[in-house]
């Protein structure tokens, strides 16, 4: 079987701007311990003849191919990082080879705020596939998805690898810094550095009930939070809801609170925070909190699909985020190795090379092309 996955190249990029480009890897790894996957190459959607540096570091034999020029490459082709061009996609199908949609980001929010706002977005006819790969995040969505593109839905699992975390730790442990949580003694309060990655793009991960959480965290005790670092905020400064929030805030008032870009986890991490806030709707899968975790930071998170790794708190429920911020400060680090123990067992399950991930995608592919295949032998 050769399988062509789809990608959106553009200058400048890097795999940690967000998640898909490192979804796509980890399911690379996948697709290569497979027996009877011959060939993966990329779908190039984009502008640029190569992959983000991470990746062509750690993959350089990925074939990098303009979709024109792949017809004869491929048996199953997986729209994902990248709108594939409709015509093509006809073209291919009508030769048997299989296409499957597969939906990494949250598919209502995806329709409805782009048509509620305004803002310009990529859509492509909704008929253009044999099958929809979801995660199980998007479960919920399953309905909408089989009516909107009139095909089956299959959930697939979520993957997750140490691979870019690892190689950037060496990277920045090279230049003097060092990743990856540190406990103390656990004998007096701990003054935390609380950091929120959310790309505050949309609803779905902002980082408004994260500022909340610790400010409620501060007013109770505010020598149980130093810092409060908000990655992806600065463009949102003058906007006056924002604005008026942060204002508000008594961490603001007391000049704790840190406004700034986007930076990549690892690097963020070894310089400036020591523990993760974050807030999600409806998207509870997110590889932050793997490497979070992976790193052994204490996490505070909503995601169900993590509850029994992290500080897990209800839906929006500020007033447990931040007690969890308060025993972390007062109590983590005396229960830092079972807290490490219990993520390592949660991370192991994810791992591309897991035989249960294994054997789940390999049903999947066999299942769609022996479809193909009954239909090519069916006589006319």
């Amino acid at each position: 079987m050769r399988i062509g996955i789809s990608v959106l190249t553009h200058a400048g990029q890097s795999v940690w701007e967000n998640g898909l480009g490192q979804n796509i890897f980890y399911l690379v790894l996948l697709l290569r311990t497979l027996p009877f996957v011959r060939s993966i190459v990329l779908l190039d959607c984009g502008d640029q003849a190569c992959l983000a540096p991470e990746a062509h570091a750690l993959a350089p034999d990925l074939a990098l191919v303009p979709p024109r020029e792949a017809a004869d490459l491929v048996d199953v082709v997986l729209e994902m990082g990248g709108g594939l061009d409709t015509e093509w996609l006809d073209y291919i199908r009508a030769r048997g080879v299989k296409v499957v949609f597969f939906c990494c980001g949250q598919p209502y929010v995806g329709l409805a705020e782009h048509v509620v706002s305004g803002r310009p977005d990529y859509f492509s006819r909704p008929e253009r596939c044999d099958a929809i790969w979801i995660l199980a995040k998007d479960r919920a969505f399953i309905p909408m998805l089989e009516t909107l593109h009139r095909c089956p839905v299959h959930e697939v699992p979520f993957l997750w690898d140490s691979v870019f975390v690892e190689r950037r730790r060496g990277e920045v442990e090279a230049a003097g810094l060092a990743f990856g949580y540190q406990p103390g003694t656990g004998e007096q309060t701990r003054a935390l550095r609380v950091a929120m990655f959310e790309p505050n793009i949309s609803v779905v991960k902002c980082c408004l009930i994260p500022m909340l959480a610790c400010d409620a965290a501060f007013r109770a005790a505010p020598a149980a939070i130093a810092r409060m670092h908000v990655l992806n905020s600065v463009q949102m400064r003058e906007h006056p809801t924002f604005s008026f929030l942060l204002g508000s805030l008594a961490l603001q008032q007391h000049g704790r609170v840190q406004l700034d870009t986007r930076h990549d986890f690892v690097a963020c991490m070894s310089q400036h925070a020591d523990t993760v806030i974050t807030h999600q709707w409806h998207n509870d899968q997110n590889i932050l909190y793997l490497d979070a975790l992976h790193g052994g930071y204490p996490l505070v998170h909503n995601s169900p699909w993590l509850a029994s790794a992290g500080y897990h708190y209800p839906d929006s429920d500020i007033p447990a985020a931040a007690a969890h911020l308060l025993h972390i400060a007062r109590e983590h680090d005396r229960s830092h190795d079972t807290y490490c123990r219990t993520a390592h067992d949660f991370l192991a399950r994810l791992s591309p090379r897991a035989p249960h991930n294994l054997s789940h995608y390999a049903r999947q592919l066999l299942q769609l092309t022996a479809t193909s295949a009954t239909h090519r032998s069916t006589p006319c």
